[in-house]
């Protein structure tokens, strides 16, 4: 049977994911246990001279056992649990599948989270990792779309608030939303991301990235200026205007700046596209009736903390650079925003605009909107805890 670690005085998981793994291992219930493993990341500690190599594939490696002299084990971390950052020691992120594939020939055990109060050990005998397997297809592998808080992290003041801007991607990928840790999702996946879709591969191609983000250049130009033609109308108006005025002012600006026929197009099309996602946002009560986006710079700050996290993970900055920018980002959306919940419906409309549904490779509509309600909704969201200003 797998063996809980002791539980400490005032015991707390960091995460929902620890907790659940302690509490089955201790109830002695292998099979929820399992479901548990096979739902989470589990992260393998890598020197980053070997990440590094041409052709590098993680390999498991076999350790003393940390509770049993004599036995060895293979060691693997959930998110909560990680270490602290370090500059030459990263993590990678493995699967149930992963570690039976992987497993190293005449080890037999397997120890979660060693040297914490979290700690379980899993036989992990051939028969036993064929279960792996099935266990693995079973809950079809880690949970998106999921709110992750770690109760050590970020969860107030300014550098939670800033790492809050960037928790609508820390849900779609059921991440932790409120560290500036050892890794985002692991050290090559946070090297691949930066890579497709950013093109960054280095610390200078990532301070520029993040520099065109905190700038707003990357949400648009032409989405933001048609909000900007509606938003300065309104002004006029003292009301929003109808799509019809809103229509016909975006004409005249198109005429009197000369503007090419392609670029008109485009810019009729985005005004299209925000009718229609701000009709969709109405009907199902997540915009007022008399509420509009007047900015979508709340998508590239969002982005942003996400490249900052996952710079950080890559090693293309230190933990102290991580925080510097993030502190900014959430300084430039305080002054875009008045709340988190315009914060959120700019980052969401900006989003299906984005990848609008006629592109099957983005995010859908409704995986938008569902982040978005969990973050405004839920009672242990960072919107419901940390003050906008």
């Amino acid at each position: 049977m797998p063996g809980a670690g002791a539980q400490s005085p005032g015991w707390g998981a960091p995460t929902e994911t620890e907790r659940l793994l302690h509490e089955t291992a201790a109830a002695g219930d292998r099979d929820a246990m399992l479901d548990a493993l096979a739902r989470n990341r589990l992260y393998v500690l890598v020197a980053r001279l070997h990440a590094d190599t041409p052709g590098y594939a993680p390999l498991l490696t076999a350790h003393p056992d940390p509770v049993t002299p004599g036995r060895r084990c293979v060691t693997v971390h959930t998110s909560g649990t990680l270490p602290p950052w370090h500059p030459e020691w990263v993590f990678e992120t493995i699967g149930l599948d992963g570690l039976g594939r992987r497993w190293p020939d005449g080890v037999r055990w397997l120890v979660i989270n060693p040297g914490t109060p979290y700690a379980v050990t899993v036989a992990a005998g051939p028969g036993r990792r064929r279960a792996w397997q099935k266990v693995h297809e079973r809950s079809a592998g880690p949970q998106n779309g999921l709110l992750v808080t770690h109760r050590a992290g970020q969860l107030h003041g300014p550098l939670a608030h800033g790492l809050a801007l960037g928790a609508h991607l820390a849900v779609h990928n059921g991440l932790v939303w409120n560290e500036l840790g050892a890794t985002y999702e692991g050290y090559s996946m946070d090297r691949a991301r930066l890579r497709n879709p950013w093109g960054v591969l280095d610390r200078a191609a990532y301070r520029e990235t993040l520099e065109a983000l905190l700038t707003t250049r990357l949400v648009g130009r032409t989405y933001e200026s048609v909000l900007q033609i509606r938003r300065s109308l309104a002004g006029r108006l003292g009301r929003t205007p109808t799509v019809p005025e809103w229509s016909a002012a975006l004409t005249d600006a198109l005429t009197r700046r000369q503007t090419a026929p392609s670029e008109a197009a485009e810019a009729h099309e985005a005004l299209r596209l925000a009718v229609t996602y701000e009709g969709k946002l109405r009907a199902d009560g997540a915009l007022g009736a008399d509420e509009r986006v007047d900015t979508l710079a709340a998508f590239d700050y969002g982005r942003a903390v996400n490249v900052v996290r996952l710079a950080l993970g890559a090693r293309l900055c230190d933990p102290r650079e991580a925080e510097q920018a993030v502190l900014r980002i959430g300084a430039l959306a305080g002054q875009a925003y008045g709340s988190w919940a315009q914060f959120s419906l700019g980052y969401s409309l900006a989003r299906v605009m984005h990848f609008d549904e006629e592109d099957q490779s983005g995010v859908t509509y409704e995986e938008s909107l569902a982040q978005h309600r969990i973050l405004t909704q839920d009672p242990n969201s960072p919107y419901r805890n940390i003050a906008w200003s």
